[in-house]
């Protein structure tokens, strides 16, 4: 099977605007989307979090660039464009990785209030 490069989406959201409550969202995420893919982070292209504007109290990436061999995976903070009556206090994630996976056996992770917003690739428990 050749290697591409795949896309891995993820969203969570956090119950308050504080460095604790990121942290341990994003740790959530990542977590998962690591286990159910069997990511290496060495295969990883980017990674792109974005956060809604309601959320500043840390960097989703620099919780991301703590994690073991995610010292040098490029990645990017941006604030998520505003609609009135989105959900609050969520981070989202498109992450590009090198895999020998179909796309389709790809496993997105949609945690705590996220997961209503794409149930179709919500594969987690």
């Amino acid at each position: 099977m050749d290697w591409q490069i795949r896309a891995i989406r993820g969203a969570t959201t956090v119950s308050e605007n504080s460095a604790e409550a990121i942290a341990q969202a994003v740790t959530e995420m990542l977590d998962a989307i690591e286990s159910q893919n069997k990511l290496d982070p060495t295969k990883i292209v980017s990674a792109t979090f974005s956060v809604t504007r309601d959320l500043d109290a840390i960097f989703p990436a620099a919780i991301a660039r703590r994690r073991p061999k995610w010292d040098c995976v490029p990645l990017l903070d941006v604030q998520q464009m505003h609609v009135e009556g989105s959900l609050p206090r969520c981070i989202r994630l498109m992450l590009h990785t090198h895999s020998q996976a179909m796309q389709h056996e790809i496993r997105h992770s949609y945690l705590r209030g996220a997961r209503n917003l794409r149930p179709d690739l919500c594969l987690t428990p």
